[in-house]
């Protein structure tokens, strides 16, 4: 079908955007939540998930709904919406997670997708082979050739108006990734899930999910729909927004509930350990930890179950906010501190700035400069870039200070960390109008100077000195050996 995607916004790889979801007549604004329902346990209904939490699409297993008398003649006789008691859209799931975990199902792609479409299915899925993390490449090279014959076995089967899912697989072998991502882009199906990476997150490996997001953003074409296969976890939500998912489907809400765990956006607490309730949502506010803990078993895990929700929720409604207002990384950043795992994680984004870069807008509100990882962010890669553009002139200054009137140099440039050397007539422009901290680290300075370097490089027969603030012995050692240094202090300029 295609055509089913629009950006509105973007911020990094991340992006508010419009999912039309034909069969349903709705469009879904993204980044979405999918809660999980499974058919047989409803903790917090469908109607109200809707009602009350403003969720516009929901996840069920179609596998289970057919393999399950019951529930497969209610599906047949009554429709997916009717049954749920769910207006929004509705995306089923395959089978491919019982595959993966038993080994074998008894159902092709067609008829699987046939019975999705039977059912009332918004959004389908084929059955894909989800290779699990670290596999041998042997292993996910077979995997991978199953599940790009049952997106075939998908293009050729009737869906009418009912999207389809095209799974990205490939383990945690990157360029396996990055191929079957663009694979998935060939054929004329229309939402790309990054699957198997359940078994990453619940291993606190963030750092291996950004990588693996990258590959298939590669393979991708910037128009596409991408879903993180169970992520459902809202302390990861802004870093994989970040590169570029706009899809989320939860069961943790539930599933950590029923073990009397209550989720927040810097990790997971257990109920027993909780004095006091850190959180603005109706049920944090109404309930005392002793309240839930006194509740019977069901009431118990509701209330945990819908705290969870809000906090999920409310995670990505700050997400838009962050892409709108252009500091989605900022977002990110905070979120990072809260587990050295997920520290590795942004850093691990940050690997992949020059990607980022060529998504990122060109113009935001403000850049915050907020520790030494904000160094290697798009905007400081984009700078060092355009450096190769800046004419110099023959006799430069480049300096912390002010620029000084009646001195031997044709002009004098901002020396501003961690970009480098700035025109002045760029300094209200963005990402020089950047708020940073009064004592820069060195992290800064050294970039800063591989700016300058950038800079030397472009114009070989200008003649460039730099008058730093006490600059770290490691940034003066980047700078090139044709550069004159000064210490500021010692320029009759430093105050003027």
């Amino acid at each position: 079908m295609r055509d089913c995607f629009e950006t509105r916004d973007g911020d990094a790889l991340g992006r508010i955007g419009e999912l039309t979801v034909p069969r349903a007549g709705r469009t879904v604004e993204t980044p979405a939540l999918l809660p999980v329902i499974n058919p047989n346990i409803r903790t917090v209904s469908p109607a109200r998930l809707e009602a009350e939490f403003g969720a516009d699409a929901l996840i069920t297993n179609a596998y289970i709904i057919r393999g399950t008398d019951d529930l497969r003649e209610r599906a047949l006789d009554r429709g997916l919406h009717d049954m749920l008691e769910f207006s929004g859209a509705i995306v089923t799931d395959s089978g491919s997670f019982q595959l993966a975990e038993y080994g074998d199902i008894d159902v092709t792609t067609r008829e699987i997708l046939e019975f999705q479409r039977e059912i009332g299915s918004d959004v389908a899925t084929p059955v894909d082979v989800p290779t699990p993390p670290d596999a041998a490449r042997e292993t996910a090279e077979a995997d991978l050739e199953t599940t790009e014959r049952a997106l075939a076995d998908a293009q050729a089967v009737d869906t009418g108006e009912m999207l389809v899912n095209a799974p990205v697989q490939g383990s945690t072998y990157l360029d396996l990734r990055e191929a079957a991502a663009r694979h998935a882009d060939g054929t004329d199906l229309d939402v790309f899930p990054v699957g198997a990476v359940v078994p990453l997150m619940n291993d606190y490996r963030y750092a291996d999910v950004v990588d693996v997001l990258a590959a298939a953003k590669r393979g991708l074409g910037a128009d596409r729909p991408v879903h993180l296969f169970g992520a459902g976890h809202p302390m990861m939500f802004a870093l994989a927004a970040a590169m570029g998912a706009d899809l989320f489907d939860s069961a943790a809400y539930a599933i950590y509930a029923r073990d009397d765990r209550y989720l927040t956006v810097r990790g997971t607490r257990h109920l027993d350990d909780l004095t006091y309730l850190p959180c603005e949502c109706p049920i944090c506010t109404a309930h005392t930890p002793d309240d839930i803990r006194a509740a019977d078993d069901d009431e118990r895990e509701r209330l945990l179950a819908e705290h969870n929700l809000h906090v999920s929720f409310g995670e990505l409604r700050r997400i838009k906010a962050a892409i709108r207002e252009g500091n989605l990384l900022e977002l990110v950043e905070t979120r990072a501190r809260a587990h050295p795992a997920m520290l590795d994680g942004y850093r691990a984004l940050l690997d992949h700035a020059a990607q980022l870069e060529r998504h990122d807008p060109a113009s935001k509100g403000s850049f915050f400069y907020c520790s030494a990882e904000s160094a290697r962010r798009p905007e400081v890669v984009r700078h060092h870039d355009r450096l190769d553009r800046l004419d110099a002139p023959d006799r430069l200054l480049v300096t912390e200070g002010n620029a000084p009137s009646g001195d031997r140099f044709d002009a004098a440039w901002r020396l501003l960390p961690p970009f480098g050397p700035v025109p002045r007539a760029l300094s209200e422009t963005y990402p020089f109008t950047a708020e940073l901290p009064d004592r820069t680290d060195r992290t800064a300075q050294e970039a800063a100077a591989r700016g300058v370097a950038r800079l030397v490089d472009a114009n070989p027969e200008t003649d460039v000195t730099v008058a730093h603030d006490d600059w770290a012995d490691t940034a003066l050692d980047r700078l090139p050996a044709s550069v004159r240094v000064e210490p500021l202090g010692a320029r009759p300029d430093r105050n003027a």
